[in-house]
Order: C-alpha cells, then sequence, then structure tokens
C-alpha cells in the first residue's frame, strides 16, 4: 500500500502532523505502536492537559533553554495564538491559569485527545495502531517506505517522525526513532533527563529529617563551582527520600546534568533562599527585634511562622541554636547564622533520577541539520522530524506541548507538499 505521508508516533506532534497532512489533500497513515494514540497527552499537565502558553514569543522561547531559539522561524508561521484557535475552532474551549498556561475549560485532558483524533476522521487519516515500525526504507537519497516489525511496508514519498523521546517509556517513549535519524546521516546529541526530580547524598536527606515537606514560593539556585549561580527559579520545590522535587528543582535539574557534564563534577551545590522577598540584614534584625520584644520566650515560639515549622526548627539547629532556649540567652552571631540560612542555605546534590523518569527528553536530533520553517531534514529528502526527538527541550508548563504541536503542524504540512508535488 502507498500514502503520500506516513506519520509515525501518536502523541501530540503526529497527532498535529497527521491532521496538518490531512489538510493539505494528502493520503495520510498515522502509526503508533502503543494500542491508544495521545497517551502522553492524556496524562499531561495532571490530566488536565496543559495545551499551551500565552506568553510572547520571546517569553515562550526564554522558557525552552534548550535550542528555544531554533523556533523562531516556526512560530512566525504558527504559534501559541494559532494553537488556541486551532483547538477552539475543534470545540475545545480553553482558559487561562497562572504564567500563561492554557487549559480546556472542562479540566478534561481527553477531551484535547479526542478533538484531535475526531479531526483526523473527518479527514479520512488510516490509523495503525500496535504496529511498532522496525525501520524506515531510504532510496537515492529520499525516504520510499516504512517497515512495520510485523513485515508489512508501506511505500510513501514522506515520513514524518514523532515518535518522542526516551523520558515517560510507558507512554512509548522509548527512544526507537534515534536510529531511523542515524541511517539517514543525521547526529544525534547526546541525550539526558531534564524536568526531573535531583538526589542527593546528605546526611539530612539520607536521614530523612525533612522528607515530604514542601516548601512555597522559594528561590533555588544550582551553583557553578566558584559559587555562582548559574539558574534560579523562584517556585515551590519539595524534600523527598532520595533528594529534592517539585516545579523550582525540575527546572533545575537540566543545569544539575549540565554542570556535573562541564566540570566533571560528583557534587553540584544547591542554595536555597526560603526568604526571598527579604535580605539578610534585614532578617537579622527582624530576629533581633522579635527576641527583645520577647526575651524570655523560647526560640522556635518567637519565630513560629516565619517558615514551616519543621523547616524552621532544621533550620534552628543547623545554626546551633536549642529550639527550648530563651531568645534573650542566645548570642547575637546564632542568630545572625540564622538569618543567613533563611537565606542561603546550602546543600550537594549527586545528580538527578535517570531520563525514564524525567518528564523531558534532553538532546536529540540536531536542529542544525532541519529546515527551520519545514521540519525537513537537510540530509534526507521526504523526510521530516518533529516533537521531543528533536534536541528542543523547555520547562514545564504548556512549553514543550506548544513546541510539539507547532514543529509537528510544519512537519505534516510540509511533507504533504513535499509528497503531492
Amino acid at each position: 500500500m502507498k500514502f503520500d505521508v506516513v506519520v509515525i508516533g501518536g502523541g501530540p506532534s503526529g497527532l498535529m502532523a497527521s491532521i496538518a497532512a490531512g489538510e493539505r489533500g494528502a493520503s495520510v497513515l498515522l502509526i503508533d505502536k502503543g494500542e491508544k494514540l495521545g497517551r502522553k497527552l492524556a496524562i499531561s499537565g495532571g490530566g488536565r492537559c496543559n495545551v499551551t502558553n500565552r506568553l510572547s514569543i520571546d517569553e515562550i522561547i526564554k522558557h525552552i533553554p534548550g535550542n528555544g531559539r531554533f523556533l523562531y522561524s516556526a512560530f512566525s508561521e504558527f504559534n501559541n495564538e494559532d494553537i488556541i484557535t486551532f483547538f477552539e475552532n475543534l470545540g475545545v474551549a480553553l482558559k487561562e491559569e497562572d504564567h500563561g498556561r492554557m487549559f480546556p475549560v472542562n479540566n478534561k485532558a481527553q477531551s484535547v485527545v479526542d478533538a484531535l483524533i475526531n479531526r483526523m476522521k473527518e479527514l479520512n487519516v488510516k490509523v495503525y495502531t500496535n504496529s511498532p515500525v522496525a525501520d524506515l526504507i531510504y532510496r537515492d537519497g529520499k525516504t520510499a517506505a516504512v517497515l512495520l516489525k510485523n513485515g508489512q511496508t508501506f511505500e510513501t514519498d514522506a515520513v514524518v517522525v514523532a515518535v518522542g523521546g526516551k523520558s515517560v517509556p510507558h507512554t512509548g517513549s522509548t527512544g526507537d526513532g534515534y536510529a531511523w535519524a542515524k541511517k539517514a546521516g543525521h547526529t544525534i546529541t547526546e541525550l539526558f533527563p531534564t524536568e526531573v526530580p535531583v538526589l542527593s547524598d546528605e546526611p539530612f536527606i539520607q536521614s530523612k529529617t525533612l522528607q515530604g515537606l514542601s516548601l512555597r514560593d522559594v528561590a533555588l539556585s544550582v551553583l557553578n563551582p566558584k559559587g555562582k549561580p548559574l539558574v534560579t527559579h523562584q517556585m515551590d520545590m519539595i524534600f523527598t527520600h532520595f533528594g529534592i522535587s517539585g516545579p523550582a528543582v525540575l527546572r533545575c535539574s537540566q543545569f544539575v546534568v549540565k554542570a556535573m557534564k562541564k566540570w566533571n563534577l560528583t557534587h553540584v551545590t544547591i542554595k536555597l533562599d526560603a526568604l526571598p522577598d527579604r535580605n539578610k540584614e534585614e532578617l537579622f534584625q527582624e530576629v533581633v527585634m522579635e527576641v527583645k520584644a520577647d526575651p524570655k520566650k523560647a526560640i522556635k515560639n518567637i519565630l513560629k511562622g516565619w517558615l514551616p515549622e519543621r523547616y524552621l526548627y532544621f533550620l534552628l539547629e543547623e545554626s546551633d541554636i536549642d529550639l527550648q532556649e530563651q531568645g534573650a540567652n542566645i548570642p547575637n552571631e546564632k542568630l545572625r547564622r540564622f538569618a543567613e540560612l533563611c537565606k542561603d542555605f546550602q546543600f550537594k546534590v549527586n545528580g538527578t533520577q535517570p531520563i525514564e523518569k524525567a518528564f523531558v527528553t534532553g538532546g536529540g536530533v540536531s536542529v542544525k541539520e532541519i529546515h527551520p520553517k519545514e521540519m525537513s531534514s537537510k540530509l534526507m529528502g521526504g523526510l521530516y522530524f518533529c516533537g521531543e526527538i528533536l534536541d528542543i527541550h523547555g520547562y514545564t508548563g504548556g512549553y514543550n506541548i506548544t513546541s510539539a504541536l507547532v514543529t509537528g503542524r510544519l512537519a505534516g504540512q510540509n511533507a504533504a507538499l513535499y509528497a503531492c508535488n
């Protein structure tokens, strides 16, 4: 059997690519190795699906630290506002939440998946599920066919590879596409986990002293060997039995990986500022005033409410202050030390959880070998890449899905133009 365009992968970029190709009049086959399309989409955003982000293009690209600038050309063709219009035209009403995040009004990720699948049906996109691909066949510098593991072959003029990276493997992202890209001559940049919890072998982590403790709106920094921040994110975090997690940690995680590689480190220093809106000296003066106001009270009661109780007790102990000690009996240098730790508690981390536990894969098909307005290969005719298989990675918050939908749109429509000309 022959199709104008074969799309491999039923995630956000693959679904979008097959729709875009179908809208250009191409005969389209979508192949997925799983039994359900849109599995990663259905669990994204905590099951609500963070479809895109309404920030400006410049802001969105800032939130895609892994080659986000490559997407400027793509956004000139199809952008986040176009994504919103696209879904609203499919009957999925969207609402804006904090930081520009866009969700379906009904809070159901499945409604997003269903809308995409219904649109594919309208366009007569043929779908093969439970159909793992064995190989892509290239002839004379062009794509020629797709070979399934069951021996079936589909002739085609254009293939869109939308199989994802290696993160969240239970949704089908197991890195299948890298071999097909390499076979076409493409460079695969080193893969690494991003948006992933971070590990620490610090004694207070190993003893589970703070396990399960959440801190709100803290500033978390990854420091270079000279003690200067590589990145700082002000968000929530949580201490776990293996290290740290939560939004601020996920965003910092790729910088931990990069620092370890760049400076050949076994451990990287993290700085935690629990009260980012106040400076050290102000904080110290406030502590002194609170103590003077009630000198006979135990210090743990004087400072009650400053920080979550477990973290407050932890920092007092780190400052060598007895929790029951009366405020009047505590020397100022210990109070100063406490104020400093509120602003600058440093501890070591020694890596991240593996790529399979990450939300997003860093690395992939080198964007230097991809035409930025078409998502076509510069090395093989009729070959297109979109979504997470590309070396593009963003923070969580709708940025990766935006990248997937935009690159999928361009890959699908340009594959159709190529095949139907």
